[in-house]
């Protein structure tokens, strides 16, 4: 019965408290609270911060109330309208700027400590003689280490200011004391396109992160390069992707559209229809295409493959997209704050609208939304996926396809759970996969380095049979396993092991080659092109 009761008695509380909050005020100051004082010029928010200003018991920083309030005015809005706090806007916008000040390394933090996974060629921390393999333990003679270092942190100590300087220590596996490195941070790229390499006969294969400033830059010195290599057909992995800038996604659909072909229109309540039409320059408008998205392909991604799809230019292969259909314009504040607030929103060639449906102010069942459609099974099962037949619409050629969540790929690739196990997940959910790979690849760097070829690689490493030692180090860090488990999972983990020691020593352009190999959603692709 208390379970029932219980909001009355709150209420009742809530009720009281207001009261009693009248009634004192009644006796102590009679002419205030007979007499209501009215102040205000019509903005009620900036009213409502002036009477705390001047009236409230205690002081209290306008400033810091309005950070607060901020941002639960933009949470009544869709779910992708945001505000930026002065501190965040430069790194949030570096991430799509394609470069910034820094040091030029890679990192990943492991056992409380900064390991340099990667050194960028030509950058400041090179030019000092900074080596992949190093651990950073002081900055400016500060100790960086420990449980409370986060990968945000390290980030805001390392970059900076151009020309400025920064004084590390560091300690390196040769040697038994710390070496002091002072590095000039400089302009370091930030690359959006991770590889671009012949995958088969005549075949491309190019894998985009973000849509980013140098996108469309760096996407045609890719296709050059496979060009020049003999690549009639390819492959777009967008994957992961989950957006960007919108004008490096129509630059580069425009190279593979007609002249007159729409690509994107956009329209919004206080935003005229805009329509965006293909010129008929492109180079690659001959190209057979295959494009590959899946749950993480968002915003820009999504316009790419709808646009793709809807003039039969190509085949659409993975999962349904993200379904994240809203145009955001960023505008800056006067301290250096900003807002990227929901203008518009898109649809593709056909009319269809990709955004997936939201209730305004209720973000927290949007973000469960990808949860939901893994519990649902769609990730799994192609018919677990119930399109909504009121949003039909027709490309071109007349095929039918449908609006109002994503875009659904012409061909259906399952995510792959064969060798999946508990096992496994307790390996990867405490990164114990990726420090092993980083640990053998710090005692064997040496030896690695003088390996230049990825296939040379992985046979070496193949021959390693790094199970049982993965095993012994599971079992160090307390994951243990059934033998049924790990007998499902062994190919799975040594595949992982071997691509993350291939990445710390080759990049991306050793990575991408190894892992494709097995990837069924790439290797279907292949297969479609070649026919």
């Amino acid at each position: 019965m208390k379970k029932i009761y219980l909001p009355s008695i709150i209420a009742v509380a809530l009720a009281t408290g207001i009261l009693s909050g009248i009634f004192f005020a009644k006796l102590t100051n009679k002419n205030s609270a007979s007499q209501p004082v009215i102040l205000g010029n019509g903005d009620k928010i900036s009213d409502v911060l002036n009477i705390i200003d001047n009236k409230y018991v205690d002081i209290i920083s306008s400033d810091s109330l309005t950070e607060s309030v901020i941002p639960e005015i933009i949470a009544q809005l869709d779910p992708h309208s945001s505000y930026i706090p002065a501190r965040d806007l430069q790194m949030v916008n570096e991430e799509l700027s394609g470069s910034f000040y820094g040091i030029g390394v890679q990192f990943n933090l492991q056992n409380d400590t900064i390991y340099v996974v990667n050194v960028v060629s030509g950058g400041p921390s090179e030019k000092v003689g900074i080596l992949a393999g190093d651990k950073i333990i002081f900055v400016n003679d500060s100790l960086l280490i420990g449980k409370k270092i986060t990968n945000e942190k390290v980030l805001t100590t390392l970059r900076g200011d151009k020309n400025t300087k920064v004084k590390l220590g560091i300690i390196r596996k040769e040697n038994l004391t710390p070496l002091s490195f002072t590095v000039t941070r400089g302009e370091v790229s930030v690359k959006s396109v991770d590889v671009a390499y012949m995958i088969a006969n005549k075949v491309g294969y190019i894998s985009i992160n973000k849509f980013g400033e140098t996108t469309y830059k760096e996407f045609l010195a890719g296709m050059a390069k496979l060009r020049h290599q003999g690549a009639n057909s390819l492959i777009i992995d967008l994957r992961g992707n989950a957006g960007g800038y919108l004008v490096a996604a129509t630059n580069m659909l425009n190279e593979f559209l007609k002249q007159g072909d729409m690509i994107v229109y956009m329209e919004g309540a206080h935003q005229k229809r805009v329509d965006s039409f293909a010129n008929g320059i492109g180079s690659f408008k001959d190209m057979k295409l295959a494009v590959l998205i899946d749950e993480f392909s968002g915003s820009a991604s999504e316009i790419f493959a709808g646009a793709i799809q809807d003039n039969d230019r190509g085949t659409i292969i993975g999962r349904r997209s993200f379904g994240k259909g809203l145009v955001q314009q960023q505008i800056e504040l006067g301290d250096g704050s900003a807002l990227r607030i929901t203008i518009a929103r898109y649809y593709t060639p056909s009319g269809r609208s990709i955004q997936k449906p939201y209730s305004r102010g209720d973000s927290q069942n949007y973000d469960m939304d990808i949860l939901n459609r893994y519990r649902h099974g769609e990730f799994y099962s192609e018919d677990s996926i119930h399109q909504n037949e009121k949003m039909e619409f027709k490309t071109k050629s007349g095929r039918k396809v449908y609006g109002g969540g994503g875009i659904m790929p012409d061909i259906f690739i399952a995510n792959d759970t064969t060798e999946l196990s508990k096992y496994y997940s307790d390996l990867v959910n405490k990164g114990l996969i990726y420090k092993f790979a980083l640990n053998y690849t710090e005692n064997h760097r040496n030896e690695l380095n003088k390996i230049k070829d990825w296939q040379k690689m992985q046979t070496f490493l193949e021959e390693k049979n790094f199970f049982t030692a993965i095993e012994n180090y599971g079992e160090r860090h307390s994951v243990f396993g059934k033998a049924t488990e790990k007998l499902k999972s062994k190919k799975l983990i040594e595949k992982q092991t071997i691509a993350y020691i291939i990445r710390n020593v080759l990049d991306e352009n050793g990575f991408f080659p190894y892992y494709n190999q097995t990837d069924k959603c790439v290797q279907k692709a292949v297969a479609e092109l070649r026919k």
